[in-house]
């Protein structure tokens, strides 16, 4: 048995997670606990939840992502801890390299992983977005496969959010950590940043090892098109720069929606 879980906020009918249940359940390091937790349970789920020997956990009410992350995180029994999202694959060795690189570090809280895009069946290992992340991943680890100091971990996530929630496993000295319910689209980049300010190591695996989905209906996608990803962006470069620059990363962000050169 390995010291890992992944636990799966379900939403709705997902047309994706049979395939991402079995990614799970093939990795080559076997024995993570898998759990699915949802506030729209649905006898389909009950199913595919049976087939798998999965157990699923029911919270009310439907508040919206954060709440589903919340209470997902809160039904693993493990110390380290995977959110692994319904539409996303997870390659087989992603929990072999993910707990390796936790082992190789006592002071790791956080591991991260690279990852590839699905965009319908076809990946995309070089777009826009994933070289722009690579670049900010690099400008924090400088070459490293940990980083342990506040302004390195801050230095990371001060342009933006390179770090995928898909690919991030947290440690158990980041078992209080849970994310902002007010937040749509950043809450994943604000929840790093609190984080990034608290003692321990980020840890980079930079193999891809996780097949992250991109369509239409996700809650990226849909902040994007209604504004909501453009308000929480400046929110948190305010948080991280003086207001001036905080407002030409903001607006420089807001552009590159527009372009459509992020996901």
């Amino acid at each position: 048995m390995t010291a890992h879980s992944f636990v799966v906020p379900a939403y709705g009918p997902s047309p994706y997670l049979r395939e991402c249940l079995e990614s799970l359940a093939s990795q080559s390091l076997s024995g993570s606990e898998i759990i699915i937790s949802t506030s729209t349970p649905e006898d389909s789920l009950f199913r595919l939840a049976e087939q798998f020997e999965v157990p699923v956990r029911v919270h009310r009410p439907n508040a919206g992502i954060g709440r589903d992350w919340n209470a997902a995180l809160e039904c693993a029994s493990r110390d380290w801890v995977t959110i692994a999202h319904q539409d996303d694959v997870y390659l087989p060795d992603f929990v072999a390299k993910t707990m390796d690189a936790a082992g190789s570090n006592a002071d790791a809280t956080l591991v991260l992983t690279g990852y590839s895009e699905l965009l319908d069946a076809m990946l995309r290992e070089r777009t826009t977005t994933l070289r722009i992340k690579s670049f900010l991943l690099e400008l924090g680890f400088l070459g490293r496969a940990a980083i342990t100091s506040e302004s390195a971990k801050i230095r990371l996530l001060r342009f933006g959010c390179p770090i995928a929630c898909p690919t991030v496993t947290l440690g158990p000295g980041l078992s209080g950590l849970r994310f902002r319910e007010d937040l749509k689209v950043d809450l994943d980049w604000e929840a790093w940043v609190r984080a990034a300010r608290s003692d321990g190591a980020f840890c980079y695996v930079r193999d891809r090892l996780v097949l992250h989905r991109i369509h239409g209906a996700s809650e990226t996608s849909a902040g994007v098109r209604n504004g909501v990803r453009a308000r929480e962006d400046l929110e948190m470069f305010r948080m991280l720069w003086p207001r001036p620059v905080a407002l030409v990363l903001s607006r420089a962000y807001a552009s590159s929606y527009e372009e459509g050169a992020s996901d």
